[in-house]
């Protein structure tokens, strides 16, 4: 999927990457992909200036680890992060649920 389809959704799916835990940016790449079965297959460019506008945001927080003798930055969701992917995700099913109903047969 091009990254311009996710435009005002982007925020939203990587906040709820990071719901399980901490991740690089590589992990929450691999676990878009992986959960959308290969729908969103966004690339480094596209995922790592979204992180930074969150972390600027204050709804995501990062810190330095070393991992294979690699260092790598890991992101993890803040308070308020959790709180934000909590209200987005409700307004999100409520927006498919109404679209669903409005382009499947009038009743």
């Amino acid at each position: 999927m091009r990254s311009d389809a996710l435009k005002g959704h982007l925020e939203l799916l990587l906040l709820a990457a990071l719901q399980n835990g901490p991740a690089h940016g590589y992990g929450v790449i691999s676990d878009l992909k992986r959960r959308s079965e290969g729908v969103f297959d966004l690339q480094e460019g596209t995922i790592y200036p979204a992180l930074h506008r969150l972390e600027g945001s204050g709804l995501v927080e990062s810190e330095w680890s070393v991992q294979n003798g690699r260092r790598r930055r890991v992101y993890m969701l803040t308070g308020r992060g959790r709180r934000t992917l909590e209200e987005k995700t409700s307004a999100w099913l409520s927006f498919a649920h109404a679209t669903t109903r409005t382009l499947g047969p009038a009743t």
